[in-house]
């Protein structure tokens, strides 16, 4: 299936935690129909402690949401 949103498109997310929601999409899994959006569900990842970080850390990352809960709102321009 092809799909009509683009890397760098704005979406709104019409379903789930987020709704309401717009962002612009950053990667995109078309075998999966799957995206990531934004500043769209975060998600906290546990670091366990490296010599450049003693105490580890916990990082802030997107994780990808379906294609089905996204609407396009803005595609853009790139040739």
């Amino acid at each position: 299936m092809k799909l009509k949103i683009k890397k760098n498109d704005t979406v709104r997310i019409i379903a789930g935690n987020d709704k309401g929601k717009e962002g612009r999409v950053i990667e995109i899994n078309p075998d999966k129909l799957r995206l990531v959006v934004e500043g769209v569900n975060v998600r906290k990842r546990h670091m366990r402690p490296t010599q450049m970080r003693p105490e580890g850390s916990i990082l802030e990352r997107e994780m990808s949401i379906h294609y089905s809960n996204v609407q396009l709102v803005e595609a853009s321009v790139t040739k």
